[in-house]
């Protein structure tokens, strides 16, 4: 210990709390890092067939919705992925969906287990919780396409626009989702068609360049070529998912 701290104890005391919180942030930073080493040192993943280019992923997706909407959607050995994903996952998609009921992506897309990497809220925006979630899978998984997924008929998006419309205020937590939402819905309202499904199309769009732009993971795959960001808007009444961005 230097004279100076011995000499000046709250300079003593100061010196310790910067050690200690030093420390703490390198193993922080060492666990991550680690983490990510030890996934990446795995000589083949749980489900080698997810290992896939960002346009082969999106294929891949446009097929299962394909098999689901004919319903010919296929069996899939749940207990043997069990049991093949205990160790570990690497997923081919990362979905960003409503969390409407009647949307279910593993179904929409004919996938198994660990195949698609999901984040789910009411309206599929992206806020700080769901793009960490994707950086994620992006930066350790390896996941290769993120889908924004919305749905026509939302009702996030349609309280959202009465709620604007009659400038009324939601109950509860509800007003988060419609500051969240209103960016797209007042961008369209002097469209012409429906409002809800212009104001549906525009939220996803609106995410997916949000999520193209997130620094410093996300823009950087898709700079790299990495990553592929696209949307996407489901059909409740058949089932089909129409890519639009």
């Amino acid at each position: 210990m230097c004279e100076r701290c011995l000499e000046n104890p709250s300079q003593r005391s100061l010196s310790s709390r910067r050690a200690v919180l030093g420390f703490a942030a390198a193993s922080t930073i060492g666990l991550a890092f680690g983490g990510a080493a030890m996934a990446k040192g795995v000589k083949t993943p749980p489900k080698p067939q997810n290992v896939l280019s960002p346009d082969a992923s999106l294929e891949r997706l446009r097929k299962g919705n394909q098999r689901y909407v004919e319903g010919l959607s296929r069996r899939h050995d749940f207990k043997h992925e069990r049991e093949a994903l205990a160790g570990g996952q690497n997923p081919y998609a990362g979905i960003l969906s409503c969390a409407d009921s009647r949307i279910a992506p593993e179904y929409a897309f004919d996938s198994g287990r660990g195949d698609l990497f999901v984040c789910r809220v009411a309206g599929n925006f992206a806020n700080d919780d769901t793009v960490a979630s994707l950086e994620y899978a992006v930066a350790i998984l390896n996941t290769p396409l993120i889908l924004v997924l919305g749905h026509d008929s939302c009702g996030a998006v349609d309280a959202t626009i009465k709620s604007l419309k009659d400038n009324t205020v939601l109950p509860g937590h509800l007003p988060s989702l419609v500051a969240a939402l209103a960016p797209a819905v007042k961008a369209v309202s002097q469209h012409e068609g429906n409002p809800l499904d212009n104001a549906i199309r525009q939220n996803v769009i609106d995410n997916v360049a949000k999520l193209k732009s997130a620094t410093p993971i996300l823009n950087a795959a898709v700079e790299q070529g990495k990553l592929k960001v696209v949307g996407g808007i489901y059909r409740l009444a058949d089932g089909r998912v129409d890519m639009i961005a």
